[in-house]
C-alpha cells in the first residue's frame, strides 16, 4: 500500500510530558481523504522498537486516545493515533458520532481499507521495527482491530476494548494471522445477543490463537473516564480499566518478546 505522508509538525505545547517523551502531529492520505494522526515515542531510547497503532472511539480521535499514547511511549513502545474519520472531522455530540461510526461499521471494506492505511503509517516510522507492530482499540476502534486482523494485515497481534465483535463475514476468520485478545464488559448491553458466541465460533474455526477476557460489573466504555453513566449502558469501570491494562501490557510482553 503506498502511504503518502504529506507533513509531520511538531506538537505545541509538549512541556507538560515527561521529558523524554516526544510527539509529533503526521497528515498523510488515506484512499480520497487527508488524515491527521499523533505519533508518541520515548526520545531516550535508541535504536527500532515495537509499534503500537491506536483507534479512537466513535468521538474521533481525542486526548482520550493521546493520554493512552503517552501511557504506551512510557512503556517503551512508539504509538500511533490513528484517524479514521479525517482531518478536522471531530463529531461533536453522540448523535454525529452514531452518523461517522455507521459508515464504516456499515462498509468494512472502507473501515479495513482506512486502518491498513493507518497501519502503513506506523510502519514508516524509523523509530518502529515494522516487523514488530500491534493494534489496538476502543469501542469503534475495537471493531476496526479486528477487522484489519480479519483483512490479513501482517502485524503481531491485536487488542479490543470493548469493541463490536460481529462480523458480515466470519469466514474471514481465515485470515487472521496473529493472536487476538478481546477484554469485554460482562455486563455490556450494547453487544447483541449471539455476537459473543458467533466470534468464539470464529476464533476456533479458524484457529486463531484468541483469548477473551471478560471483566465483572463493567458494561460498555469501561476505560474511559468521560463515559460518565449519562449514555445509558456506557460507563467507566476503574477497577477493569486498571485490570483490562494490564492484560494488554502482559499480552504485549508475550507477542515482542
Amino acid at each position: 500500500m503506498k502511504i503518502i505522508v504529506l507533513y509531520a509538525a511538531w506538537i505545541l505545547g509538549t512541556a507538560s510530558l515527561p521529558a523524554a517523551i516526544q510527539s509529533k502531529i503526521i497528515e498523510y492520505k488515506g484512499s480520497d481523504k487527508t488524515l491527521e494522526g499523533v505519533l508518541y515515542w520515548d526520545d531516550s531510547i535508541t535504536g527500532p522498537r515495537p509499534g503500537v497503532l491506536i483507534v479512537h472511539q466513535w468521538l474521533g480521535l481525542t486526548d482520550y486516545e493521546k493520554h493512552r499514547a503517552e501511557m504506551l511511549a512510557q512503556l517503551g513502545y512508539v504509538a500511533f493515533c490513528a484517524d479514521i474519520y479525517g482531518k478536522g472531522v471531530r463529531p461533536h455530540d453522540i448523535k454525529e458520532a452514531g452518523v461517522e461510526a455507521t459508515k464504516y461499521k456499515s462498509d468494512r471494506a472502507l473501515l479495513r481499507e482506512r486502518v491498513k492505511a493507518e497501519l502503513a503509517v506506523l510502519k514508516y516510522q524509523g523509530q518502529v521495527d515494522p516487523k514488530r507492530v500491534a493494534a489496538i482499540g476502543y469501542c469503534f476502534g475495537g471493531t476496526a482491530v479486528l477487522e484489519l486482523a480479519r483483512s490479513g494485515a501482517e502485524l503481531n497481534g491485536v487488542v479490543s476494548f470493548h469493541g463490536g465483535l460481529d462480523s458480515p463475514t466470519p469466514a474471514d476468520g481465515k485470515n487472521i494471522k496473529c493472536p487476538v485478545l478481546v477484554c469485554h464488559g460482562a455486563d455490556d448491553p450494547f453487544q447483541k445477543p449471539g455476537d459473543l458466541a458467533a466470534f468464539e465460533n470464529e476464533m476456533r474455526s479458524a484457529n486463531v490463537d484468541w483469548r477473551l477476557i471478560e471483566y465483572g460489573g463493567a458494561v460498555h466504555s469501561f476505560t474511559q473516564p468521560m463515559a460518565d453513566g449519562s449514555l445509558p449502558g456506557a460507563k467507566y469501570n476503574e477497577r477493569a480499566d486498571k485490570r483490562s491494562w494490564e492484560d494488554m501490557k502482559l499480552f504485549l510482553a508475550e507477542i515482542f518478546k
